[in-house]
């Protein structure tokens, strides 16, 4: 059913990376949405009103959160697809990520609601006895709601798999949630009417422990999906899934002797930036040096719709003082740390060693020691040069 939407109502559906066939993705599952949460509510203030069941009631008030939710991702997915102007340069599509946030904000509300209404259940139960014939009816209303609500759930993460929205996912997310809540509000009535039929009443708030334990689960989920949203705002590493790729097929360039500096920034999904500088043989001419330069800028642009600069280093690879330098910076560093920028420059008529030494944020390195063992060694071949080093976190 999903495909048959996207064929009947999104204008080249399959080229899920373009701004417009993703806002239109977008936009037919938060319409999908707002209209099943519309229907799900109407079932749900009906049994809620027949059986006086606080569950069901907290349910149906979740699925007008639900609606709103919807809303926000209809309008988010609307202006993300807006072009760059005069003050957005990048475009609009992190708008997509301010509509993540606010879900999964009305998320975590939904289950501070539903905590309220569960402990308040608790502490004032009372025992009431069940209508046969509307409990039965209610326990059918309630089993066509969680199929409903799995749909949706399925719809949205399928969606947002295809387009990779975060939004979609904490909506998919919800939608689970709310399957799962009206799951055990089910499992209260079922037990409620069955002990009743043995003639026996519960003699606790059932439905009311059950509730606090789903609004516990709603809350956490809510927090985690806040958590990526935020992240995604802030900017964190590996954002963008294809940038190992792109590096290693800037590796397999013949000319490119390595690879360092990188840094992938996203303005939305399909809005990345990046930038890498490659070393080249400092015998390559200026003009080659800029062909091969522009050569994997253009494949990567076509290939995988990233802008992407390439900043040119020149490597003496002749340089007898520098081969030795190298060997001496291999046999101190570990394999988890590399260096890159190694150069000879001259200062007011002495000679440094300038280099950069890219570590992990969590790994120490102690950048003194390393100084003073790397000239210890570059004294025994008659290299008596001070170093310069900057220190890179990858």
């Amino acid at each position: 059913m999903i495909t048959f939407l996207r064929k009947k109502f999104i204008k080249n559906y399959e080229n899920v990376n373009d701004t417009n066939v993703r806002a239109s993705h977008g936009k037919l599952a938060a319409l999908f949405g707002i209209f099943s949460n519309l229907f799900l509510f109407c079932i749900k203030i009906t049994v809620g009103i027949l059986t006086a069941n606080v569950s069901v009631f907290a349910d149906s008030i979740n699925n007008l959160s639900d609606m709103a939710s919807c809303v926000i991702i209809l309008i988010g997915f609307h202006y993300s697809k807006m072009p760059a102007d005069q003050e957005h340069p990048f475009g609009h599509e992190r708008v997509e990520y301010i509509a993540g946030l606010i879900v999964s904000i009305l998320i975590i509300a939904s289950g501070i609601g539903m905590t309220y209404s569960s402990i308040s259940s608790i502490i004032n139960y009372e025992a009431k006895e069940l209508n046969v014939k509307i409990t039965i009816i209610s326990l059918c209303l309630l089993f066509i709601s969680i199929l409903v609500k799995l749909y949706q759930s399925h719809v949205n993460r399928h969606i947002a798999k295809l387009i990779k929205s975060d939004a979609l996912r904490a909506t998919a997310q919800d939608s689970l949630n709310d399957s799962i809540s009206t799951t055990l509000v089910l499992i209260v009535l079922l037990v409620s009417l069955l002990i009743q039929l043995n003639g026996s009443t519960l003699t606790f708030s059932l439905d009311g422990i059950l509730g606090t334990m789903i609004s516990i689960y709603v809350i956490l989920s809510g927090g985690f999906i806040l958590k990526d949203e935020i992240n995604h705002l802030i900017g964190y590493k590996n954002e963008y899934d294809k940038q190992d790729e792109i590096l290693e097929y800037i590796k397999s360039n013949d000319k490119v002797l390595g690879v360092h500096d990188c840094i992938c920034h996203t303005y939305g999904p399909t809005k990345i930036f990046m930038t890498a500088h490659i070393e080249i043989d400092s015998k390559t001419s200026i003009v080659e040096s800029h062909d091969i330069a522009d050569t994997i800028e253009h494949y990567v642009k076509n290939q995988y719709n990233v802008d992407l600069t390439i900043h040119v280093d020149p490597v003496d690879l002749d340089n007898n003082e520098l081969i030795e330098i190298r060997k001496i910076f291999d046999s101190l560093l570990p394999e988890s740390i590399t260096y890159h920028d190694l150069r000879i420059a001259k200062c007011n008529n002495e000679s440094i060693i300038e280099v950069d030494i890219a570590v992990n944020f969590k790994e120490e390195f102690d950048i003194e020691a390393f100084k003073e063992n790397a000239k210890n060694k570059l004294k025994e071949i008659n290299i008596n040069y001070d170093i310069d080093l900057s220190l890179d976190r990858k």
